[in-house]
């Protein structure tokens, strides 16, 4: 008997965190705003059925996010969503351990993350 034997390996990339980062820096700044739905879990009880109710994993999490500015459109599946601002950084908030930017030191002549604009918000 004779035979021939190829063998061929195949595996995945990934992409490059370069390009992994743009996409989710385009998504982060394409994020929308959104309200919960007031959904309220109903148990077995109140449904009046002897059988527990049991909810398929994929449909587990189907509820309707809606924008917070009802001119916005709904956000997709892929879309990036928060559900309240992020607190500002650049004023003293205890209550949260932000201690604001009074008193730092920048470099007044960069555009970078080092200069007074960025790190001072717009103080220095």
């Amino acid at each position: 008997m004779s035979g021939s034997c190829t063998v061929k390996t195949c595996w995945m990339r990934l992409p490059t965190f370069r390009s992994v980062g743009d996409a989710l820096k385009d998504r982060f700044d394409g994020a929308s705003r959104v309200m919960m739905p007031n959904v309220e879990v109903e148990s077995p009880a109140m449904r009046n059925d002897a059988l527990p109710h049991r909810v398929p994993r994929r449909d587990r999490y189907r509820f309707q996010l809606r924008p917070h500015n009802p001119d916005h459109k709904t956000p997709g599946v892929k879309d990036l969503v928060y559900l309240e601002p992020s607190p500002g950084f650049c004023e003293k908030n205890p209550r949260l351990g932000i201690p604001g930017t009074h008193g730092r030191t920048c470099n007044d002549t960069s555009i970078g993350v080092d200069g007074c604009d960025l790190m001072c918000c717009g103080r220095g």
